[in-house]
């Protein structure tokens, strides 16, 4: 207690020199706690996004430009195998969409089939989705986004209305309910069209990507497993390595998982380091302070002072600088998170793990940097200690 008492006395007899000497501790701290909260809030962000896409997606790509095998019908066979749920092909375009005077060019234009709405979650507003009579007789209809109705027609209830794409009219059969962004792009630019309609108009022959769901999320694997069989019986003779791929948003969120991970460690590991540059501070502050008091340490060790004594003196001193100035780290960082959240526009938290890691990190770093100085100190000789000037 009496070298608590004669930290703070020397702390506060120097309030300027102490503050600065905090201030490498604060600012190393906050940097640590905020940026491990901005790599832990953008790893939450990712993971929200991939798992409002549906965690038990399943993405088929083709690679084959020439003897594409995968057709309608196959698509359609896909939605029998074991572990799937819903399959649809999907092709996408964007263009300039005219209703009157009015043109909407930021249109995501999704050529597909029954079933995408249920693959990918979308509840509608109004009206119906695509039907396979769309598909089969090629009809000029159209699904729309809120935005993308908005825009073209002023409001959302628009069913009936018909818009034209490229010359053609497309009748609007239905509104999708309000989808939001994610990594993906937004959602309520969507233009919803049956592929066959696609298929001509994109001017693109075959089926390069279909959209696959399995039955839940622990049906992902046996779903992967048998479209990779099928998809294997389908392309007898070639390489199933460049002829297609599959892709899983579980695997999809791990590797992402993983990646923001890294980052976050990362960014940990570089703050960190102004927290070295603290302990530096401490070290040559506390040797200033050594070299001021050399006579105050030869009269306490002339009157029965221990090197033991003069030891945790100083080492209590570097201890508390330490820990004053972790703690005014951490207020630093709450308020730093709370103002940048709406600025990032992502949920930063506070990791109570973090806290404790950099709080201890912080007294670390006032033991090891504050031992030199307070080892020198226990080590002056009482004679010399007093005839110093």
């Amino acid at each position: 207690m009496q070298s608590i008492q004669m930290a703070f006395k020397s702390i506060l007899s120097n309030k300027m020199r102490s503050f600065l000497t905090m201030l490498g501790i604060i600012i190393g701290v906050a940097s640590v706690v905020i940026l491990v909260s901005i790599g832990q809030g953008a790893n939450q962000s990712v993971s929200d996004s991939i798992q409002k896409m549906g965690t038990n997606l399943l993405s088929v790509n083709i690679n084959m430009r020439r003897n594409n095998p995968i057709t309608l019908q196959r698509v359609q066979e896909m939605r029998t195998l074991e572990g799937v749920a819903q399959a649809s092909p999907v092709s996408m375009s964007s263009g300039t969409l005219k209703a009157g005077l009015q043109q909407y060019e930021d249109g995501s234009i999704i050529a597909t089939t029954p079933g995408y709405d249920v693959i990918r979650n979308y509840t509608l507003a109004q009206g119906r989705f695509l039907t396979e009579p769309d598909v089969s007789n090629r009809s000029f209809v159209a699904v729309l986004g809120q935005e993308a109705a908005e825009e073209l027609f002023g409001s959302a209830g628009v069913v009936g209305e018909t818009f034209t794409w490229k010359g053609y009219p497309f009748t609007v059969v239905g509104i999708l309910d309000k989808i939001g962004t994610s990594m993906a792009g937004s959602g309520d630019n969507l233009i919803l069209i049956p592929y066959t309609i696609g298929e001509r108009l994109f001017q693109r022959k075959g089926i390069n990507s279909v959209y696959v769901s399995a039955l839940s999320a622990d049906e992902v694997e046996t779903a992967q497993e048998s479209l990779t069989a099928y998809m294997d019986a389908l392309m007898v003779g070639a390489s199933s390595s460049t002829t297609y791929n599959i892709y899983n948003q579980t695997t999809a969120l791990e590797t992402l998982n993983t990646a923001t991970a890294t980052l976050t460690l990362m960014l940990g590991g570089i703050a960190a380091i102004s927290l070295l540059v603290g302990g530096i501070g401490i070290m040559n502050i506390m040797l200033v302070s050594v070299s001021e008091r050399t006579r105050e340490i030869g009269i306490r060790k002339a009157i029965g002072a221990s090197r033991r004594n003069i030891l945790s003196q100083f080492l209590v001193e570097a201890l508390v600088v330490s820990l004053i100035g972790g703690l005014l780290g951490l207020g630093v960082s709450v308020l730093g998170t709370y103002l940048l959240s709406p600025t990032l526009k992502m949920t930063l938290r506070i990791s109570p793990f973090i806290t404790a890691v950099a709080l201890v990190f912080s007294l670390t770093i006032g033991v090891v940097f504050g031992l030199y100085p307070a080892n020198k100190a226990s080590r002056l000789l009482p004679v010399l200690a007093l005839r110093h000037e």
